[in-house]
């Protein structure tokens, strides 16, 4: 069966999204204590109050665990965004602010950062689904920045350039080969790809 045959995941019900939402909330606290090697699935189940099967059920891995608790960072962050719109008097400022506030929030948990980026890094096609969520939530909130409405192909083009260019400066800081300044640098010159706004 094709990806685009298969039927769609029912809603999870009350009790499973509260289910899904302790064991998110395990897995981030274990990472900020003990980044990647900290998150154990069976410590996980634990922490969270669910059997080991049940947890396997929702996530298969640590990295799908700790893809979905990127995914659900950046939801948090682009609810924020949108309460509190960044400043800037161009697209292109707009989203490196919007970046920066994100690059921000992921440095005041540093462990946390890295075990999320790691396994973002690490996921392959069996974390596939959780993957393309992330990259989703990361283009939304750089549109939603940019609030062009409808952006051109070009400024499309330079949101997926953008995306890379943020990805693999968490990177390069988490690994101490990029300063913060360095970092806000590189996603400087990254936005200005953006241009004018679309008329």
């Amino acid at each position: 069966m094709t990806a685009e045959a298969r039927p769609a995941t029912p809603p999870l019900t009350e009790r499973q999204e509260a289910r899904r939402r302790r064991i998110l909330e395990a897995t981030a606290e274990l990472a900020r204590r003990g980044g990647f090697e900290a998150v154990q699935m069976r410590e996980v189940a634990e922490a969270a109050e669910v059997a080991l099967g049940t947890l396997y059920r929702y996530f298969p891995s640590k990295v799908h665990l700790l893809v979905a608790t990127l995914q659900d960072r950046l939801q948090q962050l682009r609810a924020a965004l949108r309460a509190r719109p960044p400043a800037g008097d161009d697209p292109a400022a707009r989203v490196t602010e919007a970046l920066m506030r994100a690059f921000r929030s992921m440095r005041r948990e540093p462990q946390l950062a890295d075990a999320m980026v790691r396994a973002l890094t690490f996921a392959d096609r069996g974390a596939g689904p959780e993957a393309d969520a992330v990259s989703r939530l990361t283009t939304a909130i750089i549109l939603d920045a940019m609030g062009t409405g409808h952006p051109t192909p070009d400024q499309l083009c330079a949101v997926r350039v953008i995306e890379h260019t943020w990805h693999s400066a968490l990177v390069c800081w988490l690994s101490g080969r990029e300063s913060i300044a360095q970092v806000r640098t590189d996603i400087e010159t990254a936005c200005g790809l953006i241009g004018p706004a679309a008329p």
